[in-house]
C-alpha cells in the first residue's frame, strides 16, 4: 500500500528488495526484479527503480553462497571473524605458522561448500562439481579479501569472487625468511637507540605471536563446530533414512490394505448382485406356491362337490 506521504511503505525499501532478490533462485530474479523496478516507477521512485533494475542476476555459485549467508547467520558470523583473524595473521607470520593456518583454512572451506551444496539440493537446485568449486573459491575469497567479504555478508554475491593470489598457499612459497635480529642491523649505533629498537622488536614479536595464537585458537573452535555440525547432519540424515524407510513400509501397507478394499468392494458388489438374484427367485418361487395352493383349493373343492354328487 502507498504511503500517504509518498514515502516507501513496508516490503519498497530498496534494500530490502534487494535483500530479497538475491535470496531468489536464479530462475526467478529477472521476472522478480522487474516487477519490483516496474513497482518503484509507478510510485515515483526512479532512482530506486534505477537501483533495482541495476541489480544482476546472480549465478548459481553465487545464489548458493547467499543461500548458506543466510541460512546460516551464525556460522557465517564465525567464518567472517576468522576470515579477519586469518588476514592479520597472514600479515605478521613465519612460513610454518602459515602452513598450519591453510591447512585449517582449506578444510573449513570445504566443510562450508558442502553444506552450501546441501542447502542448494534441499531448495531444489542441486549444485555440479564445478558450481561446487566456484562456491570453495567464492569462500577462500571471503576469508582472504575485505570486500569480498563485505558482499558475501550482505548476501549479494552475483558471481564467483576471487581471492587474492598473495593469500594462501600463495602466500606460504612467498613469504619472506625472517630477518636477522635488531641487534644484529644495528651493531655499531648508539646502545640507547639500540636498546629502544630491540624492545619495540619484542615487543612487535609478542604481539605477532599474540596474534597468530588467537587466530589458530580461532581456526580450532571453527573446526570443533564443523565437526559438531557434520556430526549433526549425520545424525539428522540417518533420522531422514529412518524416516524415509518408515514412510516407505507404510505406503506399502497402504497399497496392501487399499488392494484388499477393492476386493473386499468386488466381493460385495457380487453378493449383492447374487442377493438380487436370491429375492427374485424367492419371490417367484413364493408367487407359484400362492398359484399352487389356489389350485390345490380349487381341485379340493371339486372333488368334494363330485364325492357328494356320487353318493
Amino acid at each position: 500500500m502507498r504511503r500517504v506521504d509518498g514515502r516507501p511503505g513496508p516490503g519498497d525499501d530498496v534494500e530490502a528488495v534487494l535483500d530479497e532478490l538475491y535470496a531468489l533462485p536464479p530462475s526467478e530474479f529477472v521476472a522478480r526484479r522487474e516487477e519490483r523496478a516496474a513497482r518503484a516507477r509507478t510510485r515515483r521512485r526512479a532512482q530506486d527503480a534505477r537501483r533495482i533494475h541495476a541489480a544482476r542476476r546472480p549465478t548459481l555459485a553465487g545464489w548458493a553462497a547467499n543461500l548458506l549467508r543466510r541460512s546460516r547467520p551464525d556460522e557465517a558470523r564465525r567464518f567472517l571473524e576468522l576470515g579477519r583473524a586469518l588476514r592479520e595473521a597472514y600479515a605478521t607470520l613465519d612460513p610454518s605458522g602459515l602452513k598450519e593456518l591453510s591447512a585449517q583454512r582449506r578444510r573449513i572451506v570445504s566443510e562450508m561448500s558442502r553444506q552450501a551444496a546441501a542447502l542448494a539440493r534441499e531448495a531444489g537446485h542441486p549444485l555440479s562439481d564445478t558450481v561446487q568449486r566456484d562456491v570453495e573459491t567464492t569462500l577462500r575469497a571471503v576469508l582472504a579479501d575485505p570486500e569480498a567479504a563485505a558482499v558475501w555478508e550482505a548476501g549479494r554475491v552475483e558471481g564467483v569472487l576471487t581471492p587474492p593470489s598473495e593469500f594462501g598457499a600463495e602466500a606460504v612459497a612467498a613469504a619472506p625468511a625472517r630477518r636477522e635480529p635488531a641487534r644484529a642491523r644495528t651493531s655499531g649505533t648508539d646502545p640507547a637507540a639500540r636498546k629502544k629498537k630491540d624492545e619495540a622488536a619484542e615487543r612487535r614479536r609478542a604481539e605477532r605471536e599474540e596474534r597468530a595464537a588467537r587466530a589458530r585458537e580461532e581456526a580450532r573452535t571453527a573446526e570443533a563446530r564443523l565437526r559438531e555440525r557434520r556430526a549433526a547432519r549425520e545424525e539428522a540424515a540417518a533420522a531422514l533414512e529412518r524416516a524415509d524407510e518408515q514412510e516407505r513400509k507404510a505406503g506399502e501397507r497402504e497399497a496392501a490394505l487399499e488392494e484388499q478394499l477393492a476386493r473386499a468392494r468386488t466381493e460385495r458388489e457380487r453378493t449383492r448382485a447374487a442377493l438380487g438374484e436370491a429375492r427374485e427367485r424367492d419371490r417367484a418361487a413364493a408367487k407359484e406356491l400362492a398359484e399352487a395352493e389356489r389350485e390345490a383349493a380349487s381341485a379340493a373343492r371339486r372333488a368334494g362337490r363330485a364325492e357328494r354328487d356320487g353318493t
